[in-house]
């Protein structure tokens, strides 16, 4: 059935492609695109381009285009775990992993390893996402929980809702934080201009809080003439779990993640240590078990290449 919409004051000077994803945000982006591409967008009944800067009063409509079904396939590719039982699995991901399929990425997801070492998995989460309850970036390593079967699935994600799971996270930040800890509560939203990130710096956007405290402060020179830099390695608990949170979190007080380019670190970290990630890690899990609410912990010790930048610094006094 054809979508129709009219502009209004407020969506002047929008790009086409971002008015559409606004009004129909169950479409992504780029399957808009492919529409306007396709002819299939029309602007007052005529063909645009996704540049094209809506003006109040023109009338949108949109021919969606069915896309073929699509299933994850298994692939053998090697996956590590943490714990598992008749319910479900604590896989250690690595980092430049990508959990499922999308965003052009579709093979070499975890999504794809999970298949080929498992013959049943929650089917809750539809063809592309079998047995995911919970995501991680794909640069943050760590613990994370996969459902063998629906019914574990729907309690686990009604603990991650209520926010009865802990989520405790590693992260070294650039800078020295003053404060042995603390408490960021500040909503994230989509940031307006650049729609790959996400912003804690607007009064609209999703609760969110994120607590720290430190464990260690750095300090790194390459060479006698250079200026010294800080660092400061936190453990950080999540209480909600919005997209790309602690990164948000931690560069809106002014201390991005180490090697977290998106988020304002870019160029501070030597490339020989940053090897495609950033310095975040899920370090420990704690949830109720689906099958009789037994309490259990699951802990991901810091990846060797992340002891490896470590290993670089020198701890202040």
């Amino acid at each position: 059935m054809p979508l129709s919409d009219t502009a209004g004051p407020s969506d002047a000077g929008k790009r086409l492609d971002n008015f559409i994803h606004e009004r129909h945000p169950e479409f992504s982006r780029s399957r808009i695109q492919r529409w306007i591409e396709a002819g299939r967008v029309l602007v007052d009944r005529i063909p645009t381009r996704a540049s094209h800067l809506v003006r109040m009063g023109e009338h949108i409509t949109v021919d969606p285009a069915e896309s073929a079904p699509l299933r994850a396939a298994p692939e053998a590719i090697p996956l590590a775990l943490l714990y598992e039982d008749d319910d479900l699995v604590a896989v250690d991901k690595p980092a430049g992993m990508v959990v499922h399929a999308g965003a052009g990425v579709h093979s070499g997801t975890l999504v794809n390893a999970l298949l080929h070492r498992f013959k049943h998995l929650s089917q809750l989460g539809g063809d592309l996402r079998p047995g995911i309850v919970h995501r991680l970036d794909r640069y943050t390593s760590g613990v994370l929980l996969v459902a063998k079967n629906d019914a574990a699935h729907q309690r686990l994600a009604a603990q991650f809702s209520g926010r009865e799971v802990e989520k405790i996270y590693l992260a070294l930040v650039h800078g020295r934080v003053k404060r042995d800890e603390g408490r960021i509560e500040a909503p994230i939203a989509r940031d307006p201009v650049r729609r790959i990130r996400m912003t804690a710096r607007l009064s609209a956007g999703r609760p969110a809080w994120s607590e720290y405290r430190v464990l260690r402060r750095y300090h790194r020179a390459a060479d006698p003439s250079a200026t010294r830099q800080s660092f400061t390695l936190l453990e950080i608990h999540i209480g909600t779990g919005r997209t790309h949170q602690i990164r948000v979190h931690l560069s809106s007080i002014g201390h991005p993640v180490a090697g977290d380019a998106l988020y304002g670190a870019a160029g501070k970290v030597p490339d020989h240590l940053m090897e495609g990630r950033y310095f975040l890690h899920s370090h420990r899990i704690r949830f109720r078990r689906p099958s009789d609410s037994r309490e259990i912990t699951v802990t991901s010790p810091l990846p060797a290449d992340l002891e490896t930048w470590l290993s670089t610094l020198t701890p202040a006094l």
